[in-house]
């Protein structure tokens, strides 16, 4: 988009644009999401950019009207598969916080020089101020939802020191750390500031367009491994609730299948909405770590907009896409689990957490384990398949982590004995989240590139394909 179409979007509070670009306004310092209810600025007031963290580089602050910090993420770092689409998606994992800069660097293969200059040339900001954006976020979330001192809340955000919180906190809010907890939303202050870490933290977890819910759903309790995952509840008001293993520590998570407010699953429905989500962590410096995969999980940063033009314009699939407006295409909560699970199915993978994960400290119903990590496999069954998959993760010859270079991983699956085309077909799709992956033998035409597995999501949801 231009600029002249960037500000029309902002004119008609276009939502389908949230997380695409932010607006600045020069005259009051505030920065705003394109859909903000407030008086639309005069164009030559206005500045556009392509992330949160650049307008507060430039000195502006976020909107509380419209929280321009808490839309879905652009979809196009989860699409692109170059260095900038790899680092955005590191840097979401929080590989900043733990690893800095020389870690994310490392990560991607080039010098830190090179990744800060290429993320500022496309982005107006730099590994450092991408993070300290994310980290004020998080912290506006832990403020807001839960009784924390602000101290812990400092260093479970991200940050280095108190001094650095309070100073970003208030570049960023226009507001100190003590404000912005009395500034909570009424609804969300009843329900969410009564929050401890033992109650586990609200959250709301944005998302563009319709969303169907239901699909998603059904995938994840046809899929789910006991002990580790279980979806209950009748259809439409399901909850999915999962263990995770994380940097810092270990979490419980639960998503809700019905929709927040507005949450559209139509073409005449509102254009965004969420899913309600309750984390339960032992350490809370995974915060953002846990929802970004989440996020990856339920496919919350997707266009669907882009998707279903784009699909919907095929004869055969147009009347699928109009049934189903927004429909996702899952990724993964854990990359290396859904590689060994897509390998094994899920009954040799239910043998396998009971044999081989780890018990929790505190089971929580039916959740009692962590899926076990690819070195204890690797150890326990090198044998096989499974051994050669397990082995070749645990020694990073296949990496498939967020900012994984997808055909180098493609390339290395490969070269692992037992793994056939369709299984690495399936881990391309929801291990690494590529949008555009044609299995073997499935009737995939150009046209409907560069979102094949969007379209064969269509295909599989009307019974037209194997599941």
């Amino acid at each position: 988009m231009d600029e002249d179409s960037r500000y029309e979007a902002v004119r008609s509070r276009d939502a389908r644009f949230d997380g695409e670009f932010f607006f600045a306004v020069e005259t009051t310092g505030i920065y705003c999401r394109p859909s903000c209810p407030a008086v639309t600025p005069k164009r030559r007031n206005v500045r556009f950019f392509a992330t949160a963290a650049a307008a507060q580089g430039s000195g502006f602050r976020a909107c509380r009207r419209c929280r321009p910090d808490a839309v879905p993420g652009s979809a196009a770092w989860n699409v692109r598969a170059d260095v900038v689409g790899r680092a955005v998606r590191l840097i979401g994992d929080g590989i900043v916080d733990r690893e800095g800069v020389a870690g994310l660097a490392s990560r991607l293969g080039y010098s830190a020089r090179q990744v800060q200059r290429q993320l500022t040339a496309e982005l107006g900001a730099g590994p450092v101020a991408l993070a300290r954006a994310q980290r004020a976020h998080t912290a506006q979330v832990l403020l807001q939802t839960t009784e924390l001192p602000i101290t812990e809340i400092a260093f479970a955000a991200g940050f280095a020191s108190v001094r650095q919180f309070n100073d970003t906190v208030r570049a960023v809010y226009a507001s100190t750390p003590s404000e912005v907890r009395a500034a909570a939303p009424r609804g969300g202050r009843s329900a969410g500031r009564t929050a401890t870490p033992s109650a586990g933290i609200p959250l709301r977890l944005a998302h563009r367009g319709p969303y169907q819910a239901g699909a998603v759903f059904d995938l994840l309790a046809q899929e789910a491994v006991p002990g580790i995952e279980e979806v209950s509840g009748p259809a439409g008001n399901r909850t999915y609730r999962r263990t995770l293993r994380l940097p810092h520590g270990t979490a419980i998570v639960a998503v809700e299948e019905a929709p927040g407010e507005g949450a559209g699953q139509g073409r005449a429905a509102h254009p965004g909405g969420w899913l309600d989500a309750r984390l339960h962590l032992t350490d809370l410096r995974d915060l953002t770590t846990a929802v970004q995969r989440l996020r990856r999980l339920f496919d919350l940063d997707a266009d669907p907009y882009a998707v279903d033009e784009r699909l919907g314009a095929d004869a055969r699939l147009a009347p699928l896409v109009a049934a189903r407006p927004g429909l996702r295409s899952p990724g993964a909560a854990d990359a290396d689990e859904l590689a060994v699970r897509a390998l094994v199915g899920p009954r040799r993978a239910e043998e396998l957490v009971r044999r081989y994960g780890k018990a929790l400290d505190a089971p929580c119903g039916s959740l009692t384990h962590l899926f076990p990590e690819a070195a204890v496999l690797a150890g326990a069954e090198p044998r096989g398949p499974l051994g050669a998959l397990t082995t070749a993760l645990a020694d990073g010859a296949v990496r498939l982590d967020p900012g994984a270079d997808r055909d180098e991983a493609h390339g290395a699956l490969l070269s692992v004995p037992g793994l056939d085309a369709r299984t690495i077909a399936v881990i391309r799709t929801r291990a690494l989240g590529d949008p555009d992956v044609g299995p073997p033998g499935a009737d995939t035409p150009d046209s409907w590139r560069p979102w094949r597995s969007y379209a064969l999501q269509h295909l599989r949801a009307a019974g037209e394909l194997d599941q």
